[in-house]
């Protein structure tokens, strides 16, 4: 009972929603039913009632024809009577065999005395028959149909001539056989009568069963698209589930794979929030302290206001720094950043990079070396590949173990130059891999002002995406970690800059 109320309330709700304007899918599923099965039943009145005498006089002719040819090849034999019997009966016919006068020779009537041919050879008047003889003798063929009403009978008649050659007749003779051309038997009525009865059964079976489809069909994405409305409310907890339809368990999938990412990025999102307000607050309070302290105490001693100074405009490099890595990273994802491509020297460019940081390596005790292979000729920005380079070392700086161990190593292969740069600090786990190169990520193990904002990777994941050059990482927990890229030798459509929004396979292998 409960089951029942509950179909009967669904298709309430159904009907009240498709006449009151709100159509959804179950709507149109349904209308698309609904025009289906009336498009099948008025072809069926239409076969039944507009076309049903022209297909029955076009079967009947053909019908007749075939019997015509019996007669034809049973004329002179023995059995010729018994054939023009039999084919009378069984079919309601009228044959009538001439000469070539138009003189009966024989005839078999199963149409009564309202026969046009029966009541022309009954009196005698054999005019009826001559005037078709005349007709059939001007057609190009050897057979002539003509039709007429038949105003006894209130029927539509055919008389079906024909020429008779037969080698053994003494001479020519000709065929007439009449016979009605509408279905005037009463078996047609019940079976018009009975359409009408299965019409209205199968329109009410239509309602109910493209009701029941249209609500089985549009069931899975209404479920969806309720989900997608806790989902949109800010409840990532839901969980989108498509059951049914490989179309809809794919849409789910997609959804879930969506929902995961709007995860993701809200997470992203709420950290920069954390990383960049404590980024900025830092030297904020810092050029605020100091600028104070320059105008309470050391603002007539210029040894001291020299060095506030100089902390503020440290504090303020630190601020342009960081709003600059904003902005080229805002700038790489856009792609509007375009890359000036040239040929340089790679042992050049990265002997150049080792320069910079000997003042690094004497007074903090690194142990860094480049460890060169042969020299090659690589295509790439310089710009952007020094900003590479410099990301991956002072993210070895700033995690290198105790030792302070910095390696970065040049491997040429037949395809490409794989540069290196290897640290011998806590390592990352296999789980935060993939990670590692994502915006404001960092490792909750790690000190805060060891970090920073997170956005070195970013770039350096960005400018080689540009490229197209393949990178990762790999790493081993309490060993160190190492950061490559690879420069192909040659630029081919594969790894063209064009081709930048792709993630390279071996990224995706050492992630």
């Amino acid at each position: 009972m409960k089951r029942s109320s509950k179909k009967r309330r669904g298709i309430k709700v159904f009907i009240k929603d498709t006449f009151k304007g709100r159509r959804g899918i179950q709507t149109y599923v349904w209308l698309y039913c609904m025009a289906l099965v009336v498009l099948i039943l008025v072809t069926v009145w239409l076969l039944q009632y507009v076309f049903l005498y022209n297909y029955y006089r076009s079967a009947k002719i053909s019908s007749i024809g075939g019997e015509a040819n019996r007669i034809i090849q049973a004329y002179g034999t023995p059995e010729q009577g018994h054939i023009n019997r039999t084919i009378a009966y069984e079919n309601s016919l009228c044959i009538v065999i001439t000469d070539e006068d138009g003189n009966p020779l024989t005839s078999e009537n199963n149409l009564g005395a309202y026969s046009r041919l029966y009541d022309d050879i009954e009196n005698n008047y054999s005019m009826y028959i001559y005037k078709l003889k005349s007709e059939l003798e001007k057609a190009d063929d050897n057979c002539y149909t003509v039709t007429f009403d038949n105003d006894d009978l209130e029927v539509k008649e055919m008389i079906y001539c024909a020429k008779i050659y037969v080698d053994e007749a003494p001479e020519q003779a000709y065929l007439f056989i009449e016979c009605t051309v509408e279905p005037i038997d009463s078996t047609v009525m019940i079976i018009r009568e009975q359409l009408m009865y299965v019409n209205i059964i199968l329109f009410e079976l239509a309602v109910i069963i493209s009701v029941f489809i249209s609500t089985r069909v549009s069931r899975p994405i209404v479920d969806i698209t309720k989900t997608a409305k806790r989902f949109g409310e800010g409840d990532f907890d839901v969980n989108f589930e498509g059951k049914g339809y490989r179309e809809v368990e794919q849409l789910a999938k997609v959804l879930n794979d969506t929902k995961n990412e709007i995860r993701k990025v809200s997470d992203l999102r709420r950290d920069l929030i954390g990383n960049v307000s404590h980024d900025l607050r830092t030297p904020l309070t810092m050029v605020k302290a100091y600028a104070e302290m320059i105008r309470d105490l050391s603002g007539d001693n210029p040894v001291k206001r020299n060095e506030h100074i100089q902390v503020i405009i440290d504090e303020a490099d630190r601020l342009s720094n960081l709003v600059n890595n904003l902005l080229e990273l805002s700038k790489l994802e856009s792609g509007n950043m375009e890359l000036n491509l040239k040929k340089f020297s790679i042992v050049d460019k990265i002997n150049d990079c080792m320069t910079r940081y000997q003042l690094v390596i004497e007074q903090n005790g690194y142990d860094m070396k480049y460890e060169a292979d042969k020299d090659r000729e690589v295509t790439a920005d310089p710009d952007k590949l020094d900003q590479v380079i410099y990301n991956f070392i002072n993210n070895a700086i700033n995690y290198t173990g105790e030792n302070k161990v910095i390696r970065i190593k040049q491997i040429n292969t037949e395809r490409s130059v794989r540069i290196e740069v290897s640290d011998n600090g806590k390592g990352i786990a296999k789980d935060l891999l993939p990670k590692v190169f994502d915006r404001y990520y960092r490792d909750a193990k790690v000190k805060r002002d060891v970090v920073g904002t997170g956005l070195g990777l970013a770039i350096c994941k960005e400018i080689l995406r540009c490229h197209n050059f393949p990178f990762g990482v790999r790493s081993e927990e309490g060993k160190g970690s190492t950061f490559w890229f690879e420069i192909p030798n040659k630029v081919t459509k594969e790894n063209s800059p064009k081709n930048s929004a792709k993630d390279s396979a071996s990224e995706k292998e050492d992630k």
